[in-house]
């Protein structure tokens, strides 16, 4: 399963990126967990200490000019079609049968024009997503700009989280235009945050044609939380987290049962 999360900032992406991971990765699957934010949060969430920080691929340099050939540059050329089949491998940070990759902020040139290290990130989307046989969870910003043309089609599932303040639906509307114009149809909402039965009917009616295919009730104890423990290489759901448990596992059956 190949699943994007997107939405507003502060909405809790993050939390249902981990969780969805923690979850796939409990039942003994592969995942590879992608933060695609530049404000990298996945880490954290995923019990990686602060004191060790995860080099985003788009800041390694001499990987990057190794592999898209613009270490010469010659007139500005590089490849487009980098290898990047190790870097799962070479670069992810394993947690169980977790690997965790960083992508960075992408500098995007005129129009048209794209960087090295965008071409280094783009190649190795479609790689995940086209060449891998594990679970993949990208956590996203609020939009989709990582995702070109053909991974977005062959994305299992854009997530889009929504709370119940006013602000959330609207940006999931604009990323649902967004995923329109480049293919993406397979959306769906998940609300977070929810304190009521009336929070949902409210967020449920202002989605549209969105469908809404479950919640994560509010919960203080998540603030700041890790989502998993790892030990023996195995990972199960972090104390403050195993009451969300019943919550994630009803929203990936009902993706499983929509695909």
């Amino acid at each position: 399963m190949k699943i994007a999360v997107s939405g507003k900032g502060g909405v809790g992406k993050t939390t249902l990126s981990s969780l969805l991971t923690g979850v796939l990765a409990s039942r003994g699957r592969g995942v590879i967990a992608l933060d695609a934010d530049p404000d990298a949060n996945l880490p954290s969430a995923l019990g990686v200490p602060a004191d060790e920080p995860i080099t985003p691929i788009a800041e390694m340099d001499e990987l990057i000019a190794e592999r898209t050939g613009s270490k010469d540059n010659y007139g500005g050329y590089f490849k487009l079609n980098p290898k990047v089949d190790d870097i799962p491998e070479q670069f992810a940070r394993r947690i169980g049968p977790i690997r965790l990759l960083v992508l960075g902020g992408v500098s995007q040139g005129g129009a048209g024009c794209i960087c090295p290290a965008s071409a280094v990130i783009k190649a190795l989307l479609s790689h995940l997503v086209l060449g891998r046989d594990e679970a993949v969870i990208m956590d996203m910003e609020a939009g989709i700009e990582h995702l070109g043309r053909a991974t977005a089609q062959s994305m299992d599932a854009l997530l889009i989280v929504v709370d119940p303040g006013p602000w959330s639906v609207q940006t999931a509307r604009r990323i649902r235009g967004l995923a329109a114009e480049i293919g993406l149809t397979k959306l769906f909402a998940v609300a977070n945050r929810v304190t009521a039965p009336e929070d949902l009917d409210r967020i449920g009616s202002s989605l549209g044609d969105i469908p809404l295919i479950g919640h994560l009730p509010y919960d203080p104890a998540l603030v700041g939380s890790s989502s998993i423990t790892a030990a023996d290489g195995r990972v199960r759901l972090s104390e403050a987290c195993r009451g969300q448990g019943e919550a994630v596992e009803a929203i990936l059956a009902k993706l499983e049962g929509s695909l």
